[in-house]
C-alpha cells in the first residue's frame, strides 16, 4: 500500500509540475498576444546582443572569411615589400647545387655521404648482438654494455666528423646528418628494449629456449608435416607426384607463415630491422599493422607534396628568413631593445609560416609517403594540436611518434621503477631538450644551451598555462600556446645566428654580415 501511495504522489507531483509549466507558457503566450495587440505596434523584446557570450550565437563563418582575406592582403603586401627591398632572391636550383657542391668543386671528401652509409654499421652490429644474446652465446650484461657503447657512438661520431671536416660539410648537410643519427638512436633504443622485454617475458613464463639448431629443425619438420597432412586431402596426396606435393607443401607453408604473427627470436632478421629503420615510427614492434595494397594515386599526391614542399621551404628561407635574420644581427649585438623587438616581430611571421610548412611536409606528406611505400598502416602521426588549451596538451598532440616513444620507453619504465610522475616528466623533457639542442648546436658547430633552456623553461610553464585554461578559459589558453609558438622560435633563431657569426667570423665581422650586400657577396664566394 505504501509503495502504491508513493507512486501516486509522484504522479501527482509530475502532473502538477507539468500543469505549472504549461500554465507559465500560456501566461507568456497570452502576454505576447496582448502586447502585439497594443495600438503602438511594439517591436522590442528581451534579447542579447549577437556577439555577447549570453546570446549563444556560434556562426562566425563570415568573420573567419574576412580574417583570412585580411591576412592574405597583408601577406601579399609584405611579399611585395620584401621583393622591392631585397629583389627576387629565390633560386630553386640551390638544393641541387648544395648537394653537388663538393662534386662541382672537385673535392674528394664527402663526409655527409660517408656518415649516411655508416648508419648500416651500428644497425647490423645491434642485430648481431641481439642474435648472440638470443642464442645465449653472449651474457645480457655484456651485451647491454655493447649496446650502450654503440648508442653513444651514434651521437658522438657526427659531432666529431662535422667539426673535423667542417670545410667539407655545410650547415644543411650537417643538419640532415644529425637528424638521421638522432632518429637512428631513438629507433635502435626501442629495438633493443623491445627485444629485451620479449626475452624477459619468455624467461618469466618458464619457456626454455633451445640452444641447438637441431631442436628447431626437428620441431619445424614435425609442424610442417602435420600442416601438410591436415591441409591436403588423402585422395590428392595419392595421385599427385612428388614434385606437385612439394609445390603444394611450400605454398601451404608460405600461407601459414604469412598468417601467423612473428614471435621472438624469429624477428631477428636483416629484413625486419631494416623495415623498422625505414618505417615511419620510432617504436619497434614484432608485428606492425600492414595495408593490403599500395594506393598509387595517394602515393603520387604525397610525393608531389614532398617535392613542392621542399622548394617552398627553400623559397621562404631565401626570400624572408635570411634577410630578416641578417638585418637583426646588429640590433641584437648592440642590445637595442626597441630595434631587436621590431626585428623579432618581423621575423615571427615568416618563421612561423616556415614551421607550419615543415610540419605539413614532414608529418603529413613525407611520413605518409614512407608509410604508403612500406604499406605501414598506422598513419596517426599528429592530432589536433592547434586546438590545445595548454602547453602540456600541445606536446602530447603535435608530434605523436616522439611522444609515443617517450611514454613507452622513458615515462612508463621510470614509473615502474618507482619514480614519481613529476620526476618521470622532468626526465622526458630533459631528454627532449637535449635532442633539440643536439639538432641545433652540432650543425652550427656552436655549443650553447639556448635550445635546452627553451625546452626546459616550458616545464614550469605547464601549471601556469593549465591554470589559465581552467580559470580564464580554454580559448585564452589556446592563445597562450599560439603566442609561445609564434614568438619563441624567432627569438631562438636570432640568438643562435648571432652566436654563430661571432664564433665563426669574429666580433669585427658583425657589421659586415649585418649589411645585406656584403652578406650576399660572401655567400656567393663561400
Amino acid at each position: 500500500r505504501r509503495s502504491s501511495m508513493s507512486n501516486r504522489e509522484e504522479q501527482r507531483m509530475r502532473l502538477r509540475r507539468t500543469n505549472s509549466t504549461s500554465r507559465a507558457e500560456d501566461i507568456v503566450t497570452e502576454d505576447a498576444k496582448v502586447r502585439r495587440s497594443q495600438p503602438d505596434k511594439p517591436i522590442h523584446s528581451p534579447r542579447d546582443s549577437l556577439i555577447s557570450w549570453s546570446s549563444e550565437f556560434q556562426n562566425y563563418e563570415g568573420m573567419v572569411n574576412w580574417a583570412f582575406l585580411l591576412l592574405a592582403i597583408g601577406g601579399i603586401r609584405l611579399c611585395l615589400e620584401n621583393i622591392n627591398k631585397y629583389g627576387l632572391r629565390v633560386d630553386l636550383t640551390a638544393w641541387i647545387s648544395t648537394l653537388l657542391y663538393h662534386l662541382a668543386q672537385d673535392q674528394g671528401d664527402f663526409p655527409t655521404l660517408y656518415l649516411i652509409l655508416y648508419t648500416n654499421v651500428p644497425i647490423l652490429l645491434i642485430l648481431l648482438i641481439e642474435k648472440l644474446i638470443a642464442k645465449e652465446l653472449l651474457p645480457w650484461r655484456f651485451g647491454c654494455f655493447l649496446h650502450m657503447t654503440n648508442l653513444l657512438l651514434m651521437l658522438v661520431i657526427p659531432i666529431i666528423v662535422i667539426n673535423v671536416k667542417s670545410d667539407y660539410i655545410g650547415v644543411i648537410g650537417a643538419t640532415y646528418v644529425t637528424a638521421v643519427y638522432a632518429v637512428l638512436f631513438l629507433k635502435m633504443w626501442s629495438y633493443i628494449q623491445v627485444n629485451h622485454w620479449c626475452r624477459c617475458s619468455i624467461t618469466i613464463l618458464g619457456q626454455k629456449r633451445a640452444r641447438h639448431q637441431s631442436i628447431y629443425r626437428q620441431a619445424s619438420m614435425i609442424r610442417d608435416k602435420n600442416l601438410f597432412k591436415a591441409s591436403t586431402p588423402s585422395s590428392l596426396t595419392d595421385s599427385k607426384s612428388e614434385s606437385e606435393k612439394e609445390v603444394t607443401r611450400e605454398r601451404l607453408l608460405s600461407e601459414s607463415q604469412a598468417s601467423k604473427p612473428i614471435t621472438w627470436p624469429a624477428n631477428l632478421t636483416v629484413c625486419d630491422i631494416y623495415y623498422f629503420w625505414f618505417a615511419p615510427t620510432l617504436c619497434y614492434e614484432l608485428n606492425f599493422p600492414r595495408t593490403s595494397r599500395i594506393r598509387t594515386t595517394f602515393l603520387i599526391r604525397r610525393a608531389v607534396e614532398v617535392v613542392v614542399g621542399l622548394n617552398l621551404v627553400l623559397a621562404v628561407v631565401q626570400q624572408y628568413i635570411v634577410p630578416s635574420v641578417v638585418n637583426s644581427l646588429m640590433s641584437f649585438a648592440t642590445m637595442d631593445a626597441q630595434k631587436a623587438s621590431e626585428r623579432l616581430l618581423k621575423l615571427a611571421i615568416p618563421n612561423h609560416l616556415l614551421w607550419l610548412i615543415c610540419f605539413y611536409l614532414i608529418f603529413h606528406s613525407l611520413l605518409n609517403t614512407s608509410g604508403e611505400i612500406l604499406q605501414f598502416a598506422d598513419r596517426d602521426f599528429y592530432h589536433d594540436w592547434w586546438n590545445a588549451p595548454n602547453l602540456a596538451q600541445f606536446w602530447t598532440l603535435w608530434n605523436l611518434p616522439v611522444h609515443r616513444w617517450c611514454v613507452r620507453h622513458l615515462y612508463k619504465p621510470l614509473l615502474q621503477a618507482g619514480n614519481s610522475k613529476t620526476t618521470a616528466t622532468l626526465v622526458v623533457f630533459a631528454t627532449s631538450a637535449f635532442f633539440h639542442e643536439y639538432l641545433i648546436s652540432v650543425p652550427l658547430r656552436i655549443f650553447k644551451i639556448w635550445g635546452f633552456l627553451g625546452m626546459m623553461g616550458q616545464f614550469p610553464m605547464f601549471p601556469v598555462s593549465a591554470w589559465v585554461a581552467k580559470n580564464v578559459g580554454p580559448r585564452i589558453g589556446n592563445v597562450v600556446v599560439w603566442i609561445s609558438l609564434i614568438l619563441g622560435q624567432p627569438l631562438g633563431v636570432m640568438m643562435y645566428y648571432h652566436d654563430y657569426v661571432i664564433i665563426h667570423f669574429g666580433q669585427q665581422e658583425i657589421q659586415a654580415f649585418a649589411d645585406m650586400t656584403t652578406f650576399q657577396n660572401s655567400t656567393i664566394t663561400a
